[in-house]
């Protein structure tokens, strides 16, 4: 691991990071936002995936959660959202190919090479933040927004064991009824709709997967709610299988990080509580 950049923050460390990855055979960046603590110390972790076009400096720069994971003593970790690099297959469309990873491993050439996204996020990183970063692994956490809410909820839901709390912001609730989500599933891992179920929030839960509870803001001015997010198919799921779920409506919010940043102390505390000893 290679220190990009380091900087004081709310009496912690914001530090950006490199690391060679094998999952995806690129170079990838990440941030850590590590809060003051006294030696010796580890602290729970709270993992945030991102959207469409990002990568690991949309939140770290307008996320506004270090005051919040500096009071409650937080790590915040902030992965990217593709591999990245000249030898990296891309697409022309900003939802597809590189910024828009989907937290999948693809099994489609010429994807399949690099995007593994999920294995990566899974697997490889956890094991990076555990060795070089103060972090209490027992205590983890995940949200993350639109694209990285559908991947905080399917990772969750894929491996409750690992999470103690699970929240979303705007989060792409069913890949297997909207156009990105097919776009996506189809390019990365082929037409195989079934094979998709375990990339579908809503598909995991009808098919048995639980969790303690989550938490859901959506903003009811989001362009993009009606014909990509669709969250009443959350609700719907959620109701029918009996998992707990506050899932809140947020009146004239749409998909920034105007939006986010106005939720993400909300957000923070609400995990902090779940994190504790």
């Amino acid at each position: 691991m290679e220190t990009v950049s380091t900087n004081r923050a709310f009496g912690g460390v914001q530090g950006v990071y490199t690391h060679a990855s094998a999952e995806t055979g690129t170079p990838m960046t990440f941030s850590v936002f590590v809060p003051e603590h006294a030696p010796g110390t580890k602290l729970p972790v709270l993992w945030y995936l991102s959207g469409l076009t990002c990568t690991h400096a949309n939140v770290t720069e307008k996320g506004e959660f270090r005051r919040a994971c500096a009071e409650h003593g937080v790590i915040f970790v902030a992965p990217d959202t593709s591999p990245r690099g000249d030898d990296v297959p891309d697409d022309e469309g900003y939802d597809f190919g590189k910024g828009a990873g989907f937290y999948v491993d693809a099994t489609e050439k010429p994807w399949s090479a690099n995007f593994r996204m999920r294995a990566y996020i899974e697997t490889e990183l956890p094991a990076v933040i555990a060795e070089h970063f103060p972090a209490d692994m027992a205590r983890q956490g995940i949200t993350g927004h639109s694209m990285g809410g559908h991947g905080a909820l399917t990772i969750a839901l894929r491996d409750p064991s690992r999470f103690r709390s699970v929240s979303a912001f705007a989060p792409i609730v069913s890949p297997l009824n909207c156009p990105w989500g097919e776009k996506a599933l189809t390019g990365y891992i082929g037409a195989d709709r079934s094979a998709w179920r375990d990339y579908d929030a809503c598909a995991l839960i009808e098919d048995g997967a639980r969790l303690p509870d989550l938490l859901v803001d959506q903003g009811t001015a989001d362009g993009f709610l009606e014909g990509q997010l669709k969250t009443h198919l959350l609700e719907e799921a959620c109701a029918k299988a009996g998992q707990p779920a506050t899932i809140r409506m947020q009146e004239g919010y749409d998909h920034s990080y105007y939006f986010i940043s106005s939720f993400m102390a909300d957000h923070v505390g609400w995990h902090a509580e779940r994190l504790k000893v």
